[in-house]
């Protein structure tokens, strides 16, 4: 597992020891970073469920002005601040222990971009888009990225935000959301 580009390009990241974390491969996180590319210079940005923070030192390297790293698991944010201290991104990165909820809430900060990579299994994703809404913790203009199970397709409007792209690469499938500007008018 390495930054594929930017700042820290080719920097190798601290991998887990066992399958408990499914970090985000290579292949799938080209494809997500060519598909946000322009909103990446100076956002400020949540890797919620961040595993190893690979999704979120990527944002760094190519662009973000900061990340808001949340992990309920003691062991992926040891292994998300080790990667954070590999990039020397001390400065620009926060960490919070604790589940989405917990996390969410003690974001001090709108964003103008989040991934929602959640564990699979746990159907994370609608009670997430509701506490992003309800606790308006996205800029206008501001984007969600969600990685799921291919099998378990996500409806075209979720509390808000519009579907904007989609791409499948073999089990996983990659979502974008954006504000969806006719829904909030009406």
């Amino acid at each position: 597992m390495r930054i594929i580009a930017g700042d820290f390009k080719g920097r190798k990241l601290l991998a887990p020891k066992d399958g408990r974390i499914r970090p985000t491969t290579d292949r799938v996180k080209e494809s997500i970073f060519s598909m946000i590319a322009p909103y990446l210079e100076d956002a400020v940005v949540i890797d919620l469920f961040s595993g190893t923070g690979n999704l979120g030192l990527e944002a760094l390297s190519r662009g973000a002005s900061r990340c808001w790293f949340g992990d309920k698991s003691r062991e992926s944010m040891d292994l998300t601040r080790r990667n954070i201290a590999l990039c020397k991104q001390e400065d620009r990165a926060r960490t919070v222990l604790g589940d989405y909820k917990h996390v969410l809430e003690n974001i001090t900060e709108k964003a103008d971009l989040i991934f929602l990579d959640p564990p699979y299994e746990q159907d994370l994703i609608q009670e997430c888009f509701r506490l992003i809404t309800e606790l308006d913790l996205m800029n206008d203009g501001g984007i969600i990225v969600v990685e799921h199970s291919a099998d378990k397709p996500l409806e075209d409007r979720l509390f808000g935000y519009a579907k904007i792209k989609e791409r499948t690469y073999g089990t996983i499938t990659v979502n974008i959301y954006s504000k969806d500007l006719e829904e909030t008018f009406q």
